[in-house]
């Protein structure tokens, strides 16, 4: 395990991986302001990239160091309505930086394991997680994850059509479900019902199409 000071070094050494000039700096979320996280410095990514530089961000895109507009509004919907975490054992599923989990903890969540497959967004979680001051288990492999679990909560994680199987392995991992998209137009997989929608956008801002910008949270409980 990586020692906690040495975390944001280690997280820089990664995100050159994408553009040569990126860095991480602390940055608060607008919508979620009890939370500060390390997401890139925007003002190099302002600039036009070159042949050579986007082909950098394709091979690396770095998805864990930005925070993405479903992820920020699940955050602040958790936030708000602590009742759905409180006392629970949660897996937030795609963690990318963590948010969704540390808001959780903050919440009064019993335990949650923030689950990746990208051991990158993993180190970022555990830098985001001690940025914050609570605790948080990691895992990388929701398929071989074998112990239960109150809530499953995942945000951003439908942007590929491949990926709607997951919706019903969510189901069989956990006792109730709680996601956040913004990229399924015509959301229909009973039993998730829609509970919410709320503009967003992702930090630092990436100037996304406006029907990015709406997020809809969907809620599934285990017959």
């Amino acid at each position: 395990m990586s020692d906690k000071a040495s975390l944001p070094r280690l997280l820089d050494e990664r995100i050159v991986n994408m553009l040569a000039d990126a860095r991480l700096v602390e940055q608060s979320l607008p919508q979620c302001s009890e939370i500060k996280l390390w997401l890139v410095d925007p003002l190099p990514m302002r600039r036009k990239f070159t042949q050579e530089e986007i082909i950098s961000i394709q091979a690396y895109p770095a998805y864990w160091a930005f925070c993405w507009a479903s992820g920020q509004v699940l955050a602040r919907y958790i936030l708000d309505h602590p009742e759905i975490v409180k006392g629970k054992k949660v897996m937030d599923f795609g963690a990318g930086s963590g948010v969704v989990g540390i808001a959780a903890m903050m919440a009064g969540a019993r335990e949650v394991v923030c689950c990746d497959i990208d051991s990158d967004a993993l180190l970022a979680c555990r830098g985001n997680v001690d940025l914050n001051g609570v605790e948080c288990r990691y895992h990388g492999d929701l398929f071989a994850f074998d112990e239960p679990l109150d809530l499953l909560i995942a945000a951003d994680v439908l942007y590929d059509k491949e990926n709607l199987p997951l919706l019903e392995v969510f189901r069989q991992k956990a006792t109730e479900v709680l996601i956040g998209d913004s990229r399924i137009k015509n959301f229909d997989f009973p039993p998730y019902r829609k509970i919410g929608e709320q503009e967003s956008s992702t930090v630092p801002d990436l100037d996304e199409l406006d029907e990015f910008r709406r997020v809809s949270l969907y809620r599934a409980i285990a017959d």
